[in-house]
């Protein structure tokens, strides 16, 4: 596979762009939200099911809680060989401590992606609010609680983190206004975009290849816009697989996404974006990515460097990720303090670092240039 034919200014340009992006919020002051004073908030986690980007997103919210002083120990580890945030959220309930966060002992919701369960949870939640009334915050994960619970007049704050765009997901209805007064919801314009525009930096390919569900939750889950942008702009021929992937049988969707890599593979792509898919699961990874092992054909993961470990040969590493998270403890503590959520700006931009997997770049047989090893923060040496 050939490298970017690209001369190295254009890649270093790039890179120096995306590095002096800073992430910012604009608080403003704003009307007095509840409990008053110094009362300690109680707060409840909700989620569509295990994820690992919920994972490294709560951990960067925890450790900016402790940075802001809002709890004293923030450093909840991260589970080993699980993506469940359950454990975590259970470490904080009886390690965080400080006296204006309470993590409730029984406010860990998951639906395990089971729309049932979903539902069942939704109305266990709004009936908690509002009739037992001993929950002061929600942290949504997810698209899944994201559109569960901005959609509801609460009289309590919803602060929703983990969403691939949250105005394409119906969450908020712009950048500029999230609709409700007690809900904010981050949002980084672009930022699948700019991962295509880079991944293309390196590589100068004519063709790409994605496969997604083709339904308005999948092509939302994905940022399709942003790849299609991408690929207009930089004069890309998109090559697609659609498959339904959203299912709870995760062997299954991994069966399928394997099918769409055979196919893409044998259509010619020069590179393939990884986009968020149940069938990449840690245990099938080697497998679903051999077909494009095997035609030598390099890939970006969308997730991150999770994907990286177990054989995606780039994408951005971890640091990029928990930044979302201290990001959203900016706006709890904002919040704490009286801002009204309506009033944050929900903008904000990752610093970028990349991971790269090296046994994966011999496998395809890809020495990287000094330009692109000199971007990258995280080197996995195996697939594990």
């Amino acid at each position: 596979m050939k490298t970017a034919s690209r001369p190295f200014p254009a890649f270093s340009v790039r890179i120096v762009l995306l590095f002096l992006l800073a992430w910012s919020c604009a608080f403003s002051a704003v009307a007095q939200a509840r409990p008053a004073g110094d009362k300690a908030w109680r707060v409840i986690y909700v989620e569509g099911g295990p994820f690992s980007d919920y994972q490294r997103i709560f951990q960067g919210l925890a450790l900016g809680l402790e940075e802001r002083g809002l709890i004293e120990n923030g450093h909840v580890p991260l589970p080993s060989d699980s993506e469940e945030t359950q454990g975590m959220w259970q470490w904080l309930a009886s390690h965080a401590g400080g006296e204006r966060i309470v993590f409730l002992p029984d406010g860990f919701y998951s639906a395990g992606w089971d729309k049932q369960q979903r539902e069942r949870i939704r109305q266990d939640v709004l009936q908690r609010i509002r009739e037992r009334k001993d929950v002061d915050m929600i942290l949504a994960f997810g698209t899944w609680a994201g559109q569960d619970f901005s959609a509801q007049d609460l009289p309590v704050p919803v602060i929703v983190s983990s969403v691939t765009n949250a105005v394409d997901s119906g969450i908020i209805p712009s950048v500029s206004d999230s609709g409700r007064d007690n809900l904010v919801a981050p949002i980084e314009p672009d930022r699948f975009k700019r991962q295509v525009l880079l991944f293309h930096d390196i590589f100068a390919f004519k063709t790409l290849g994605i496969a997604y569900e083709d339904t308005p939750a999948g092509r939302g889950s994905i940022a399709l816009n942003e790849i299609e942008d991408a690929a207009g702009e930089l004069g890309v021929t998109l090559v697609r697989c659609t498959d339904t992937f959203d299912i709870q049988d995760a062997n299954l969707a991994s069966d399928r996404l394997l099918a769409c890599h055979k196919k893409l593979a044998e259509q010619g792509v020069e590179a393939v974006y990884l986009t968020y898919n149940v069938g990449l699961q840690a245990d099938a990874m080697r497998r679903v990515l051999q077909p494009l092992a095997d035609a030598r054909i390099p890939t970006f993961s969308q997730l991150g460097s999770p994907d990286v470990v177990h054989g995606a040969l780039l994408s951005v590493a971890q640091s990029s990720i928990t930044e979302e998270g201290r990001f959203s403890a900016g706006l709890v503590d904002a919040i704490l303090k009286g801002a009204r959520p309506r009033d944050l700006s929900p903008v904000f931009e990752s610093p970028v670092s990349m991971a790269l997997n090296l046994f994966m770049a011999t496998l395809i047989g890809w020495n990287p240039p000094l330009e692109v090893l000199a971007a990258v923060d995280e080197f996995y040496q195996e697939m594990k």
